[in-house]
């Protein structure tokens, strides 16, 4: 997972999301680099099956997003529970989304929202340990993840698309609840899965990922001058020990100089190569053109792309909170559907957008400092917007109760979710890997496949 550090928010523990985690410099020797190729090649040990071709986009919104004023409005319901924002008709008959977001209800045919989620953890920390890898975790404020993300598994498990690059990768930033790559990473499957980390904004004018940048004073006559000694020290190595695992290092280490003095992996980066009304239309924000770079790193051959879109920890303000982010995400979420179905490529690709929970029924009477109605955290019930991959759009699948408190109807686990991937790539839920104990832990836990949605690989 290659991570780039964009804005910073922050969630009601008062923990910052900046970017903790940086790169460090790649010298002629690339050892960090090198390490995340040899481990995503090993990938291919385990098994691609049947979703060779299949990758994930993962829109997370870190904090909590509210689903009576995104997904499940409730506009028949007492005006302390249906809120501030209102509720349209979509292109679907009787399915309504939020006013502020007409993209979606134009385009509701091509995704499915999945009302029915729940985890029933209302601390930030253990909901988006358990949304992301399965298990719960820790409400502990820095706690590292006890279990690898579905990203990382899937990483682990089908590796990239095309070689020489990562097999996964987070923008604008991987970090969350506080952790230099939040709950996003691999615990005990190894660094080789964890971030491989960039930073900047995807918005700003020169964006370059300065992790692929040549250190200074370097151009690229020098590095191959430096390749060039470390394969004499390399020739004389295999003199005395000629060894597959030396044959391995030689083939990742080349694979990084390729990465660093090569145009591919550079070019993946460029959003200059796309059209300024393409880039208008996902919007001239950090989300925007952070969606518009996620396709662009699919098209380049990454099988799971995390886009982190930061600030949805709505206690207060609720009103003008969404005023100023659903706009955006209205346009980053719509244009990356609309163009990845223009490109052939939705078919393949699986377009997820959730959070850690839920909010509360009934809108609070806000903060101290900003008393304003805003909504509170919600494990017991959620919405998850499922798109592209084969999956059946224009249709719930499941329900709340009329107040939006709790399951009313198909209740749906994180494991639910996490497995209904895995079925789409033809991975084993069953599949275990030991822990840092040596135990054996299983990647589905207990979950089940969400058989409404469809898709090639669902067994029902």
């Amino acid at each position: 997972m290659l991570s780039l550090n964009g804005a910073s928010f922050g969630n009601c523990a008062g923990v910052s999301r900046r970017g903790l985690l940086r790169a460090g410099v790649l010298g002629f020797t690339g050892m960090n680099l090198p390490d995340l190729l040899r481990a995503e090649a090993r990938a291919g040990e385990t098994g691609r099956r049947a979703g060779k071709d299949a990758s994930v986009i993962l829109i997370w919104l870190d904090g909590g997003p509210p689903q009576h004023e995104t997904y499940d409005p409730k506009p028949d319901a007492a005006e302390q529970v249906r809120g501030p924002i209102g509720a349209i008709q979509t292109s679907v008959p009787g399915i309504f989304l939020s006013e502020l977001l007409p993209r979606h209800a134009a385009l509701m045919e091509k995704f499915a929202i999945l009302r029915s989620v729940h985890h029933g953890n209302d601390d930030h920390f253990a909901a988006a340990h358990w949304m992301l890898t399965g298990y719960l975790g820790s409400n502990a404020v820095n706690l590292p993840p006890v279990n690898p993300s579905f990203g990382s598994i899937i990483s682990k498990t089908m590796g990239s698309r095309r070689e020489g690059i990562p097999a996964y990768v987070g923008l604008p930033n991987t970090h969350s609840v506080g952790l230099p790559i939040g709950y996003h990473g691999a615990a005990y499957l190894g660094r080789g899965h964890d971030p491989f980390n960039a930073d900047g904004d995807p918005n700003s004018d020169g964006y370059r990922v300065t992790s692929l940048e040549l250190p200074a004073g370097m151009d690229a006559t020098r590095l191959n001058d430096r390749r060039g000694l470390l394969a004499s020290f390399d020739a004389a190595r295999r003199a005395m020990e000629d060894s597959p695992i030396s044959r391995d290092l030689d083939q990742f280490q080349t694979a990084a100089f390729s990465m660093l003095s090569g145009p591919e992996a550079r070019a993946a980066f460029d959003l200059s190569q796309e059209p300024a009304r393409l880039r208008d239309r996902y919007g001239r924000h950090t989300w925007g053109q952070s969606a518009l770079l996620g396709r662009r790193l699919i098209e380049a051959g990454v099988r799971f792309v995390t886009l982190t879109f930061g600030g949805w920890d709505w206690h207060s303000s609720i009103e003008q909170g969404m005023k100023n982010v659903l706009p955006i995400l209205d346009a980053a979420v719509a244009t990356l559907i609309e163009d990845l179905n223009q490109r052939g490529m939705l078919e393949s690709t699986i377009v997820m957008v959730m959070g850690e929970f839920g909010r509360t029924p009934v809108l609070n009477q806000g903060l101290p400092n900003d008393p304003i109605p805003g909504r509170d955290h919600n494990g017991r019930v959620m919405s998850v917007l499922v798109a592209g991959g084969g999956f059946r759009g224009g249709q719930t699948i499941g329900a709340s109760d009329p107040r939006g408190a709790v399951v009313a109807d198909r209740p749906i686990t994180p494991q639910d979710l996490i497995v209904t991937l895995y079925n789409r790539f033809g991975i084993d839920p069953g599949m275990a890997f030991p822990d840092r104990t040596g135990r054996p832990i299983t990647i589905g836990s207990n979950g089940q496949v969400v058989t409404e949605l469809g898709g090639p690989n669902v067994v029902a």
